[in-house]
């Protein structure tokens, strides 16, 4: 492997000169900055970008705390932050927590002992506080949450109002009774969409049965459990509100196993619109979420803050609802 010091004997410069060709910060003549590029290429010189970061105390990284891998969601969101980073000459560094509060404290610790500039952070298990407190050591983004106190360091999706409007077209199509599948209510966007159940039926001056309301944890078999549930304890509805795709896909097939026509006998509403919502028979009518919005609004929000400059872009994103084939109004 070639050394700094070989680059600097072939380009017929000093070492210090090398640094400065790489480092970019310091002008250096055309012809100079030449000879150097030429002879990297013709040593296969590679820096040392932790040495680079120790010197300029700068690695050009941006760390990733995600809770987990899996999903359509989590590839949209990674997709759009790495692209807009590396559009700005950063490379993003990802670490996931897997929904444990110990793993994302770990992948925290992993990410700043790699010296990233700034962290991007997709965490429901680490506190407001904690988050605040580390917002004091290093320059952060959170993804998809709103931390009360760190509020200008936010990027994230108003749930309620999406939850809302996927109740209110329920409503405005005709149904009385309307039940609920959450995802995990110690989540801010699981109770945030509950939120917005809750507020369409009152503004409709609907009775809310709590019995109901039935807590998923996001992922498809819960979606069947949950209407289940509601089968077993002799609940009518003529129509479902439902947390997350997944789980409506899930309740979907289920009620279809059953025999249930959807949306003759049951409409239902998905939340993210997912790629795979009009693949399913029928469509499935969702709340399309602008994650691609959120993620590159995050990462620049990031590279101001990097630069010491205001963010002025959009903090909060809302969503819409994209109709498809799972809503009619009630026999």
């Amino acid at each position: 492997m070639s050394t700094i010091k070989e680059v600097a004997n072939l380009a017929r410069v000093s070492p210090a000169t090398v640094s400065r060709v790489m480092n970019g910060e310091v002008p250096v003549a055309q012809q100079t900055r030449q000879r150097v590029e030429d002879a990297m290429r013709h040593l296969g010189y590679r820096p040392n970008s932790f040495a680079r970061s120790l010197a300029s105390n700068r690695s050009d990284c941006i760390g990733l705390v995600i809770s987990h891998l899996a999903g359509p969601f989590m590839g949209t969101l990674m997709v759009n932050l790495e692209e807009r980073l590396r559009l700005n000459q950063k490379s993003l560094l990802v670490a996931s927590g897997h929904d444990e509060l110990q793993r994302e404290q770990d992948s925290i610790d992993f990410l700043m002992s790699r010296r990233c500039d700034g962290l991007l952070i997709q965490s429901d298990r680490l506190s407001d506080e904690t988050l605040i407190s580390l917002a004091a050591e290093i320059p952060l983004i959170v993804i998809n949450r709103r931390v009360p106190g760190l509020e200008a360091q936010c990027s994230h999706v108003d749930n309620r109002q999406g939850s809302y409007l996927a109740t209110q077209h329920l409503i405005h199509n005709g149904h009385r009774h309307i039940a609920c599948i959450t995802g995990p209510l110690w989540k801010q966007d699981a109770a945030q969409r509950l939120a917005g159940y809750h507020q369409a039926m009152e503004e409709a001056g609907l009775a809310i049965d709590e019995t109901a309301i039935i807590e998923g944890d996001w992922q498809e078999r819960s979606g069947s459990h949950a209407v289940c549930t509601l089968r077993e304890r002799g609940i009518p509805f003529t129509a479902l509100t439902v947390g997350n795709d997944d789980m409506a896909i899930g309740a979907m097939l289920q009620m279809q196993e059953w025999g249930w026509r959807i949306p003759e006998d049951v409409s239902l509403v998905g939340f993210d619109d997912e790629v795979y919502a009009h693949f399913v028979t029928p469509g499935l009518t969702s709340v399309h979420v602008p994650v691609d919005h959120m993620a590159q609004s995050a990462s620049a929000q990031l590279l101001s803050l990097l630069n010491g400059k205001p963010w002025e872009g959009q903090r909060c994103f809302m969503t819409h609802l994209v109709e498809r084939g799972t809503v009619v109004p009630p026999r």
